[in-house]
Formats: C-alpha cells, structure tokens, sequence
C-alpha cells in the first residue's frame, strides 16, 4: 500500500504565465557523423543525448590507456604503490613501437613521470612498464584489466595488452568507453588534470597531447585520442560549461580532423540543446511520513544521493515530481532503510525513478505507546 505525494515544479509560473499553452521548441536531431560509433552522455545524470551503434564493439587504439592509468590510480589509491616509486625499464617497454614516451631500457623513472607520459604522449613504453610494475608482467595486469572492465559494468569490453595495440580479441563500445571515462573523472580528479596538459618533455624531448580540441575550447578538458588502421581515428572528450559537464566518444572516424570536428559538434549539440539540473541533495529531507511504534511520531524521508536530470532548455518548470511512501511504516528504522521511492517525469515520460530512505534511525517508542498505536491502528 503506498500514501501518494505530488510536487509540482513551477505550478504557479504555469498558471499564470501568459504562455500557458505554448508548444515547447522541438530538440533538433543530433548532428550525423561519418564514424563507425558515437555517444554523447551528461556526466552527472547518466542521460543519453546523441548515440550510434553504442554497443558495437570495436578495436579501442589507444583510448585503451585510460583503463591502464584507471588502475594505475587504483593501485596508488589502495596503498599499493606510490607515485615516488622507481620503475626499472624493460627490454620489452623499451622496444614497444607506436606512440613512446622515449624512456630508456635499464634507467629508473617514477611512477609519476610514467603516468604522464602514458596519459600526455600516449606512450606505450610507459603503459608497458607501469603494467609491469604493478602486475608484475603485462599479461597478468591485462587480467586486472578484464575484471575492472567487469566491476565497471563494461559488459562489451575485453583487454589483450595494456596499449591498444592491435589484437584479435581486444575490443570495446563507445557506451563502455564512455562509462571508465565517468568513473576516472568520478574517482579520480588528481589525476584527471592531466589529460588537459598539452604538452609534456621528458629526456628533452617535447611531445604534444594529440587531442586537438585542447586548443580549440577551454571548456575541454581531456580526454584520449586512438588510432590503428583498423580502428580509424578515435577520440574521447570531456568538457564542463558551468555545473555541466559532457562526455562524448566517436570511434572510426576517417582522419584526425574528422574525429575532432565531429566530437566538436556532439558537445556542441548537448550544451545548446540540453541543461543539467541538480533536483535533490544527498539527505536532503523530502517530507515527514507517520511512524507507528516508534519513540516518535514521524520520520523523514530524502534521498541517499543526489538527483540529477538532464532536460531540454527551458523545460525545467514542466517537470512534475511524484513520491510514493510505504504504509504503513512501523520502527524501528535505520537510517538509510528504504521508504518508498521518487518518480520524475516530463511530458509524462518517467526520466527519474530513485529510492527514497529514511534520513536518521528511530527506535522503538515504549511499551505504553507502541499499544496506543496498536489501537489507533486498529480503528484507522
């Protein structure tokens, strides 16, 4: 059984707004792009707002470094190395062909400078001696590779070498590309500023961060580039106008100036057509419900996380909100127990359906009250 709640966003701006009856501007289709995928996704919301065969899997280039430095972040996060620690460089990291961060077989270098020549210069000597060191060869850092795909939910990922070089089963989709992405900025900011830096010297020699769009936007700040020749030029981008921040990927493009213009064109396309909304905090309180049993009479109710919704511009007040509480509710209740749940639609499409909790533990009331309610019970 469920007490059913209604907040209406903007209900006296509609009654008396001259407009009541205006049709909202129709959302443009998202621009056609000449690659083999896409996806555009707000980072706070999880909404999708442009997309092209976001399952297909595909080979992932380079864009394949970014599960490696997510787990060399991990590794440092867990206390299971430092960025002060010195790698011995490998025959085998220094023989890596493709992209190099030029480090030199025999020599020390830090964790750190790897990291940054891996994220930067998009070296593969870099990703090779970082998986090395963490794992102890790179085929047993691909396994740590293949269970974070998993924990991550990348259901359409599989991992054959810390590099992106070429491998007959080593492929990924512009959905799950998208969803490490999300989960490096989530996790781990630090390091995500990196990805912005346009260039980066190391053993004198200065190398450029091949992601054009870096000097094309100050909104941009990252994220990867990729290329084989079975892969075509790929890129991941990531850029924040304001509380709104988009993620786009677009793989198989024909040339490095296709995979910039049209990842220009994908966030170009969320940030005019589309704004993201900050709806309820984290333990916001929503409303009270009654409690029966408890040592008191009621208890409130919010949300465990924040509410994002991403919406087209100026729909903000067409929102409608809707809350459905259990009943009845008997203590005790522990904070963070599961009450009912909030639905948030537009147009009458359900866009948000989340928990609602109860935000503080209650105990039960005593013996004499908990009868009182017994028999109120009993009569309602």
């Amino acid at each position: 059984m469920f007490i059913r709640n209604t907040l209406v966003f903007g209900l006296f701006s509609l009654l008396f707004s001259a407009n009541l009856f205006a049709v909202p501007k129709p959302i443009p289709d998202p621009p056609s792009l000449k690659a083999d995928s896409f996806y555009l996704v707000d980072f706070e919301s999880g909404q999708v707002l442009a997309e092209k065969d976001p399952d297909k899997r595909v080979e992932p280039a380079s864009i394949t470094k970014l599960m490696t430095a997510f787990l060399v972040d991990k590794a440092i996060d867990d206390g299971d190395i430092t960025a002060d620690d010195l790698v011995t460089i490998s025959e085998k990291a220094w023989r890596m062909k493709g992209s190099k961060m030029f480090v030199e077989v025999g020599k020390q270098v830090s964790v750190g400078e790897l990291l940054k020549g891996l994220i930067i210069q998009s070296g593969n000597d870099a990703s090779v001696a970082l998986a090395e060191h963490i794992a102890g060869s790179e085929s047993a850092f691909v396994g740590y590779m293949n269970h974070q795909a998993q924990v991550l939910g990348m259901n359409n990922t599989n991992y054959q070498n810390a590099t992106g070089w070429p491998a007959a089963e080593h492929y990924s989709t512009a959905r799950d590309i998208a969803t490490l992405t999300a989960a490096m900025i989530r996790d781990y900011p630090e390091s995500y500023r990196y990805y912005r830096e346009r260039e980066f010297t190391y053993n004198d020699i200065r190398q450029f961060n091949r992601n054009r769009l870096l000097w094309r936007d100050e909104s941009i700040d990252g994220v990867k580039t990729g290329h084989t020749e079975a892969a075509g030029y790929c890129l991941v981008a990531s850029a924040k106008q304001g509380d709104m921040r988009l993620i786009s990927v677009v793989l198989g493009a024909s040339s490095d100036k296709a995979r910039t213009s049209s990842s220009q064109s994908l966030l170009n396309y969320g940030f005019r057509f589309y704004e993201t909304l900050r709806l309820y905090g984290t333990n916001e309180v929503l409303r009270t419900a009654r409690l029966w049993y408890g040592e008191q009479e009621q208890v409130a109710v919010g949300v465990d996380s924040d509410i994002y919704v991403t919406i087209p511009r100026g729909r903000y007040k067409d929102l409608d909100a809707s809350i459905d509480i259990v009943n009845p509710i008997s203590a005790p209740i522990s904070q963070g127990q599961k009450m009912g749940q909030i639905n948030i639609k537009l147009d009458e499409e359900l866009i948000v359906s989340e928990a609602i909790v109860a935000t503080h533990a209650v105990a039960e009331g005593s013996l004499i009250s908990r009868a009182l309610d017994y028999i109120k019970l009993m009569f309602k």
